[in-house]
């Protein structure tokens, strides 16, 4: 393999011309106590960092940080601590979704316009994941994640608690009268026990393991808990690793191709990941020109079992899954589906990296003679309530409920849910059919995780614990039960779903992948034809600029000016 000459470096451009700009950056970067053996003729390295007080997923990064400089010392590389927007998942209103692109553009914008040869991208709650590998995807230098890693596990009274998951499994024992103020104060002290991402299999596990089976993450990086000695070691090795990159010029569109798309969805699916890995990967794939959409979801997500045995979906947690052998175990039992000649970002291919990979509890991640469930975990609907597609995972709902039809329960948008949700008055019933619009990209804004619906109190007080709920939002992927997410185009443009009236029957049927209102095409014309477009939600700012330029949740939710197409020029050096 042909390795890069130093003159051949991004960096030398500011740093090795013998001209007065380049005294500037020379003589300014001895200002910060470097000198040029520090620098010179060396890859300069970015350390894009999402730390933040406000981000708890990411509280031990800035340890990390020196962790990472450490490896890329010891490389021979130069590296630069550069901070980005955090997204803290639990903090930000109305979504962190609407900042996903946001983060993408500044790490893309941090990289074109410094002397930096390569970047180590240091993320895990949850957006920050798909936002940084699309900003490094669009500018395609050298680059590799380093994932935050799960927390450890919860505990409340001998239990083990699952953060996420056990929030709305408790709120609902709380809502229905079967615990008490303190039980619940004892959970919210029990439940978060260590910095790290949630450790279900929620959207950061998710997207973390999906990095790594694409190929932008060292092997076993993913499923490593952030308190454990081992994640500081795989920073300093990811260090490591990215100055090599550098001079091998491995980029982005070497290792994020199509066929490791497919890999990266087959591991989502065989760990029955979030639904919003299927937002956030068609977003990845749109920035990098591969191919992939709802249609392949579905395809590759029949062609493998679930075989990671974590909650929501199952029964352990993300520290289980690492002890049990971790992603590289999993992948090894899905060898023969996975496409294993895709180069990944140690040099290696995916295969020669799960070669031998020994699985050690059989329970956590099961064999595929013994799945948790013999398709992938999600499924995606068609039908005349969701003409562009709708998901569903299928593995967190009550088994009756996948084939179920009932009466619609309207709510025109989250503050009438929630006004009236618990109402005794509220003409409801077990097999009702609750419907929220006003949730998706344009009509939140943003596009929240509110698409697990609440349970009216009165149903909980039945014992009802799920109900199909339809929605054009999203929800955590910590969320379970009988919920219909993505709904396109949402009904903020008009989709169906604007349409439809309380009393209408909805009927699911998710094995024949079907989601149907039933009226006729002349009742839906009607209505369509009456239907009156909501008033904007911002007039200024990023949040015009979002409700300008945003797609629909079947193509990403990315910005339209930022998917494919020609690259953005390098900056002039004047």
């Amino acid at each position: 393999m042909r390795r890069k000459k130093p003159e051949e470096l991004r960096s030398h451009r500011w740093y090795g011309a013998q001209d007065m700009r380049s005294f500037g950056h020379r003589s300014r970067t001895k200002q910060m106590g470097f000198s040029a053996e520090d620098y010179a003729g060396k890859p300069v390295i970015a350390i894009i960092n999402t730390f933040s007080d406000i981000n708890p997923c990411h509280h031990h990064f800035k340890s990390r940080v020196d962790d990472v400089k450490r490896g890329v010392f010891q490389a021979g590389g130069f590296p630069l601590d550069m901070p980005a927007m955090s997204l803290g998942e639990p903090f930000m209103k109305p979504t962190t979704m609407i900042y996903r692109n946001l983060l993408s553009i500044d790490v893309e914008e941090l990289l074109r316009a410094n002397p930096v040869d390569g970047v180590v991208l240091m993320g895990g709650c949850d957006k920050t994941v798909p936002a940084m590998l699309m900003g490094a995807a669009s500018m395609n230098i050298p680059a590799i994640f380093m994932p935050a890693g799960p927390m450890l596990r919860g505990n409340w009274h001998g239990k083990t608690l699952g953060s996420g998951s056990d929030v709305w499994k408790y709120w609902a024992e709380k809502r229905a009268g079967n615990i008490d103020d303190k039980a619940w104060v004892e959970i919210e002290d029990g439940i978060a026990r260590s910095f790290g991402t949630c450790m279900t299999m929620g959207t950061a596990s998710t997207m973390a393991s999906a990095a790594e089976a694409l190929g932008m993450t060292l092997p076993g990086a993913s499923s490593i808990p952030a308190a454990d000695s081992a994640h500081p070691r795989m920073a300093a090795a990811c260090g490591r690793r990215i100055v090599d990159m550098v001079w091998e010029d491995l980029k982005p569109s070497d290792i994020m191709t199509d066929k490791a798309f497919e890999n990266a969805v087959m591991a989502a699916m065989s760990l029955a990941g979030s639904t919003n890995s299927i937002i956030h990967l068609i977003a990845m794939a749109g920035r990098i020109g591969a191919k992939l959409d709802l249609d392949k979801f579905d395809r590759l997500s029949k062609r493998v079992p679930v075989l990671g045995n974590i909650r929501p979906s199952g029964k352990y947690l993300m520290e289980d899954f690492f002890y049990a052998g971790g992603l590289p175990g999993l992948l090894a039992r899905l060898a023969d589906v996975l496409n294993v000649d895709c180069v990944t970002c140690n040099g290696k291919t995916l295969g020669e990296n799960i070669k031998g990979a020994g699985v050690y509890n059989d329970d956590v991640i099961r064999t595929r003679e013994n799945p948790v469930y013999p398709e992938g975990g999600v499924a995606v609907l068609r039908g005349n309530l969701c003409p562009n597609g709708a998901v569903i995972k299928p593995t967190a709902a009550e088994p009756q409920l996948l084939k179920h039809k009932g009466p619609a329960v309207v709510f025109d948008d989250y503050n009438d849910m929630a006004a009236r949700i618990d109402d005794p008055k509220l003409d409801v019933t077990k097999d009702s059919v609750l419907i929220l619009r006003s949730a998706g990209p344009l009509g939140a804004p943003g596009m929240p995780e509110w698409g697990q619906l609440p349970i009216p109190k009165k149903l909980l007080e039945q014992g009802v614990r799920d109900m199909v709920r339809i929605s054009d939002a999203r929800m955590s992927g910590t969320s379970y039960g009988a919920c219909v997410l993505h709904v396109a185009p949402e009904s903020a443009v008009g989709g169906p779903l604007a349409l439809v009236k309380s009393g209408d029957i909805v009927s699911l049927d998710v094995a024949a992948r079907k989601l149907t209102l039933e009226i006729s095409d002349a009742e839906m014309a009607k209505r369509k034809a009456a239907w009156k477009a909501p008033a904007p939600h911002y007039e200024r700012g990023f949040g015009l600029l979002h409700l300008q330029h945003v797609t629909q949740a079947d193509e990403g939710c990315d910005f339209d000016f930022l998917r494919g197409g020609k690259a953005t020029a390098e900056p002039e050096i004047h």
